[in-house]
């Protein structure tokens, strides 16, 4: 039983170490993007972070489900779980945002502060809400 435990607990170390370098990509996406936005177009920061988020999350959502979590569930319904996600994730980091520069805190300090905890908040939605119960189904659907 406890080899049966240690390969899950191996998988899910690897899915984990994947979600994170995918993630780290899509955050120099968000870095790259935020800059351009406030820095050179100068858009308002609370602008610049939900337009370098959402470009962030379509990267992030797209290689994760086919890399990571390998699902082979209704995309459509995965993508309507990720936007609740993040229609509830986005207004609330973009007020903090928002608060916080207008309180002289350092933008990059934010973003980063607000991709650390997307981070987290994210993978554990996807893992056990978006793709709980069809981890590893794209694997088992290809050698069907």
């Amino acid at each position: 039983m406890r080899e049966v435990n240690n390969k899950r607990d191996i998988k899910e170390l690897v899915r984990v170490i994947k979600f994170t370098l995918i993630s780290i990509s899509a955050g120099i996406i968000q870095i790259g993007t935020y800059t351009l936005f406030f820095t050179i177009f100068h858009f308002d920061e609370w602008l610049a972070n939900a337009l370098s988020m959402l470009l962030s999350v379509v990267w992030n959502f797209t290689v994760n489900r086919k890399i990571t979590f390998k699902s082979a569930n209704n995309i459509k319904i995965a993508m309507l779980l990720v936007a609740l996600f993040y229609a509830v994730f986005l207004p609330i980091s973009s007020l903090l945002t928002d608060i916080a520069t207008d309180n002289n805190v350092n933008s990059f300090l934010v973003e980063a502060l607000v991709m650390i905890s997307n981070f987290v908040l994210e993978f554990l939605y996807t893992r056990f809400i978006v793709y709980s119960n069809s981890c590893d189904t794209a694997i088992k659907k290809e050698n069907s």
